[in-house]
C-alpha cells in the first residue's frame, strides 16, 4: 500500500451533528455563504484525484444542478444498483473496503470522501478514514441525516488545526492516530 495516499473526509455538519435535514435538505449551509470564501475547498481539492461518495449524495449534487467534471479523475459512486459508468464517473457495487485498499495501493493523490452518512460510517467501521476535515455550521438542525452513527470502533484522533471564520463556521482538521 502507498502510505502517502490517504482517505480524507471533507464535509460540513450542523453543530448538533447533521449533514442534512429531514428531507435531505442542505439549506442550512447557506447561512455561512460569503462571497470570495470557500473555506479552503479549492486548496483541498488540489490534493485529491479520486472521489468516493454514496449514490444519495451524488443524486443530491445532481439535483442542485452541479455536474462532476469529467476531468479523467475517477469518481466512485457507491450504489447497490448496477448502472453503466459515465466517463470518469464509476458506479461501484462491490466491497468498499476492497475499493479503498485497491485505490490506496495505486499511485496518486489523496482520496476524497464526499459523503454521505452511510459511506462515512462504513469507512469508519473499517477504520479507513485517515483524516477528517469537518466544517461546523452554527445551527442546531434538530433532526436529519447524522454524520456519525453508533457502533463503530473507537478511533483516536489528533487535532491538526482549527479555524474560526467570520460567519461562525469553525473548521476542524483531525488525523487518525496510529496505535
Amino acid at each position: 500500500m502507498t502510505p502517502n495516499r490517504k482517505v480524507i473526509l471533507y464535509i460540513a455538519m450542523s453543530l448538533d451533528g447533521y449533514i442534512a435535514n429531514d428531507n435531505d435538505g442542505l439549506e442550512f449551509l447557506s447561512i455561512v455563504e460569503q462571497k470570495g470564501e470557500d473555506y479552503g475547498y479549492n486548496k483541498f481539492v488540489k490534493t485529491v484525484d479520486t472521489v468516493i461518495m454514496g449514490r444519495r449524495t451524488y443524486d443530491k449534487v445532481l439535483s442542485m444542478g452541479i455536474e462532476y467534471p469529467d476531468n479523467g479523475n475517477p469518481v466512485y459512486i457507491l450504489t447497490r444498483t448496477e448502472r453503466p459508468d459515465k466517463g470518469s464517473i464509476k458506479f461501484y457495487t462491490g466491497d468498499l473496503k476492497e475499493l479503498v485498499f485497491k485505490l490506496k495501493s495505486e499511485p496518486g493523490k489523496n482520496i476524497y470522501c464526499d459523503g454521505g452518512g452511510e459511506v462515512v460510517n462504513a469507512l469508519l467501521q473499517d477504520e479507513l478514514i485517515d483524516e477528517l476535515i469537518i466544517s461546523i455550521i452554527p445551527i442546531l438542525v434538530g433532526r436529519g441525516v447524522p454524520l456519525f452513527k453508533n457502533g463503530r470502533p473507537e478511533q483516536k484522533l489528533k487535532l491538526v488545526s482549527s479555524k474560526a471564520f467570520d460567519k461562525g463556521l469553525v473548521q476542524l482538521h483531525y488525523v487518525k492516530m496510529e496505535e
